[in-house]
């Protein structure tokens, strides 16, 4: 599908008008008209750019059921299901997760991450940061999230690749999405002091009206030579006042095949597609995206087509039993298919060469309480969580961190959720210790706050 949207006024942090805005929703996902038939051009992607994909858990995933079982724990903490061994000794999954314990010399784990809020929201994953409310503190314009810092300092990628894409499916609950809205704000902390040009590309835009393109039939799209002369058409019929660098964006997707190619699907091995399965539907109460591993293909493509930062939300993890069933029912309904596609992600990257280029994190905005509730489930608790780290600068084989024997605080090595954003920057060559972007105040701000320093054991 090929629109532009406009007729928004949504004003931002640094006070631009959002009033018309190229996107391409859902290519490559069933469309009928997909861009490598309209562009001819036959650029080639080259892996020169370092990335990073960021799995977004919506909803903040259990730590238990996961990657810090508690088998010696009274069962109310402990949970339903036993713990299996990995590959490395002495270290212990949940049985739920039988891939990725066999393969957990290739990522490594952090059981004691700490800095998060409880709020439902993906703004604390995307910027490490909370932001959104008076006490928050936020600088002039708003903290940018890392995908924006990373655009504003490293430009495009290979080959002119976006250097930041969102690339989740649609979803229901504003606050899991990619917009820099907040759980119980009203504030919009998007797109931070970087400015309105560094947003991420919406691969799946979520906006509420269409400009039509009046006069383009689909036959009309067939040659790049014509769908350029009627864009030419529309960019001087529409008002673009303030926003030339979204248009810019929007339409260098149209004209560069290496990022219409990754895009599309159909493109790719039809093996490799069904080797990444499909996807598993959330209940729509959570307002959740659902577990989409295509959505996780389409994230490796992005940054095999040289794509810095693609951000993936994946999944509903809100798991109170106030929805769907108990946290046994949900552990056994979907960690499988997390299991599964995490693993094939990491294995396909590994594969392809490009473990050492791309960086991936898997986390939530928070993990969940040591002792079930009544219902059956586990709430919110953000005092400590475990996150998934691997490739680039990350080492294999790591657990970081160690919780006390209910699984609820630290008890060694925490670790603050931004030494995990300077973990990311250090692989993208950003020095936490010398880069300082300006706010709309002119204070120069670095990219972490406290002399925060990537997380040393993960290096060595």
């Amino acid at each position: 599908m090929l629109s532009v949207y406009g007729n928004q006024r949504n004003k931002f942090c640094d006070n631009i008008n959002r009033r018309h805005f190229l996107r391409i929703g859902s290519l490559g996902f069933g469309a009928a008209l997909s861009l490598p038939d309209i562009l001819r051009a036959s650029n080639t992607a080259t892996n020169s750019t370092n990335s990073v994909i960021m799995v977004y858990l919506c909803g903040g995933p259990t730590q238990f059921e996961t990657f810090d079982p508690k088998p010696n724990a009274p069962v109310e903490i402990r949970g339903s299901f036993q713990p299996t061994s990995t590959k490395i000794p002495g270290v212990q999954y949940c049985e739920l997760l039988p891939k990725l314990s066999a393969m957990n010399d290739k990522f490594s784990i952090i059981r004691s991450l700490v800095g998060m809020e409880n709020r439902h929201e993906s703004f604390q994953c995307y910027s490490g940061r909370a932001g959104g409310r008076p006490q928050d503190g936020e600088p002039a314009g708003g903290w940018p999230t890392f995908g924006s810092i990373v655009s504003q300092q490293l430009g495009a990628g290979a080959n002119g690749a976006l250097p930041y894409v969102d690339a989740s499916p649609e979803m229901g609950y504003q606050p899991y999405a990619n917009r820099g809205i907040h759980d119980n704000a009203s504030k919009v902390s998007w797109p931070g002091f970087t400015g309105m040009s560094h947003i991420p590309f919406a691969v799946e835009a979520d906006v509420k009206k269409d400009l039509v393109l009046n006069g383009i039939s689909l036959d009309r799209l067939g040659q790049r030579e014509q769908l350029l002369k009627q864009v030419n058409n529309i960019r001087e019929s529409v008002e673009t006042e303030g926003i030339d660098s979204f248009q810019q964006k929007a339409f260098g997707i149209l004209t560069s095949s290496n990022m219409a190619s990754a895009l599309n699907l159909e493109n790719e091995d039809q093996k490799v597609r069904d080797w990444y399965g499909d996807q598993v539907t959330s209940d729509p109460s959570f307002g959740a995206p659902p577990q989409s591993s295509q959505h996780l293909l389409l994230a490796r493509r992005l940054v095999e087509a040289g794509v810095r930062c693609v951000t993936v939300a994946f999944g509903a993890w809100d798991w109170h039993s106030n929805r769907e069933g108990t946290i046994e029912y949900l552990s056994n309904r979907y960690l499988p298919n997390f299991d599964r596609a995490i693993s094939v992600l990491l294995t396909d990257l590994e594969q392809r060469g490009l473990s050492e280029q791309v960086q991936v994190v898997v986390w939530g905005e928070f993990g969940r309480t040591p002792r079930i509730n009544a219902k059956g489930g586990r709430d919110h608790w953000e005092r400590t969580q475990s996150v998934l780290m691997a490739g680039g600068n990350v080492r294999g084989g790591r657990t970081i961190g160690t919780t006390d024997k209910q699984g609820g605080v630290p008890i060694e090595r925490p670790v603050h959720v931004q030494e995990v954003f300077a973990t990311m920057y250090q692989h993208l060559g950003l020095d936490v210790n010398a880069v300082k972007i300006p706010d709309l105040n002119g204070r120069p701000r670095y990219l972490v706050d406290d002399n925060r320093q990537a997380i040393r054991e993960l290096l060595s």
